[in-house]
């Protein structure tokens, strides 16, 4: 029997799934290699006792970071609310850098990789979080290159995700290169997940999360642009609103919203597409025109290469199944379309 000894850090405060996924998709592997392979999984507690979750259910660890511990091939530790309380330990710390320099590979899920950076071990190193934390984890480690619409990255032995759900798409990952392609298949089979999932997390998270302050000189063209997505826009146009050139109106927008107008304009234009594929059965044809796109296949391109998806996978994603307004309702929008 090949077995694979799995270490998984346990703090006050921790995602109880980012645990119990990856836990339960290493079980698998027991199973169905009918016991020729298997991952041995302890749980290592930041503390003595037992460790509440965020969730408010409780585990008993197997031992704590005080402890001995046997050699292990893999380390993961998760994310949660309780991961910034733990910033300071540098018991934690010295533990993490420990087993990095001892393991084969150490792993952090959503917004556990804080922990990897509290402990000087992402400088220089691609990485990913959950997107709702990408910019705070780029503020406070600097010297880490965060690649926030990732669902997980690997350089080197680190290995870094996406939130939540992610741990599973990383624990097949590593099942793929401990077992094999077959297995990892099979394992995701056995949990009816995707063992390599379409696009990143761009098309969880809102495009425009940026917009610069309220009272901003600027804010009267953003706003303009949000009412008026369906207009063939031009720098000059925008500029002469504002009374100012076209190079001063895109060297202040950028300074103010951190992007481009351009940029700003697109992500506005993809976010209200999503907004009518999530919600309406209008056609592609439709969509696009309201949102300002030339044709049902220039919102095509330009959403596929911005969230690596298409509009229709995205339906049928994320449609909701209320679409009892009268919009989604009306004859004519019901065009049905060839994709």
């Amino acid at each position: 029997m090949r077995k694979i000894t799995v270490a998984m850090v346990l703090f006050p405060g921790f995602q109880l799934l980012d645990i119990a996924g990856p836990k339960d998709a290493f079980a698998e592997v027991r199973i169905l290699s009918h016991g020729e392979c298997e991952y041995e999984m302890l749980t290592v507690g930041t503390t003595r006792g037992s460790v509440q979750s965020s969730s408010g259910l409780t585990v008993v660890p197997d031992r704590t970071i005080f402890d001995p511990c046997p050699q292990f091939d893999t380390v993961i530790i998760p994310g949660g609310l309780g991961i910034f309380e733990v910033l300071e330990d540098s018991t934690l710390s010295e533990w993490l850098v420990r087993q990095r320099r001892l393991s084969r590979r150490i792993a952090a899920i959503c917004n556990g990789v804080f922990a990897f950076g509290a402990a000087g071990m992402i400088d220089n190193r691609t990485v990913t979080t959950h997107w709702m934390d990408a910019a705070r984890l780029a503020t406070m480690f600097p010297k880490a290159n965060v690649e926030p619409d990732q669902i997980y990255v690997k350089d080197e032995g680190i290995y870094t995700t996406a939130g939540v759900t992610a741990g599973i798409d990383l624990a097949l990952v590593m099942i793929e290169e401990d077992f094999g392609k077959k297995m990892a298949l099979d394992v995701a089979k056995y949990l009816i997940v995707y063992v390599r999932r379409v696009g990143g997390q761009s098309q969880f998270s809102p495009l425009l999360e940026t917009q610069g302050a309220a009272d901003s000189q600027i804010q009267p063209v953003r706003q303009y642009l949000l009412d008026n997505l369906h207009l063939p826009h031009t720098m000059t146009s925008l500029a002469q609103r504002l009374n100012m050139s076209a190079r001063n109106l895109s060297r202040v927008f950028s300074k103010e919203c951190g992007v481009s107008l351009i940029a700003f304009l697109n992500d506005a234009r993809i976010d209200a597409a999503r907004r009518y594929l999530e919600s309406t059965d209008h056609a592609v044809s439709v969509i696009a025109r309201r949102c300002g796109f030339e044709n049902a296949d220039t919102l095509r391109r330009t959403f596929s290469k911005r969230l690596h998806i298409s509009p229709m996978e995205y339906r049928q994603r994320f449609r909701s199944n209320d679409l009892g307004n009268a919009e989604s309702g009306s004859k004519r929008d019901r065009v049905s379309e060839k994709v």
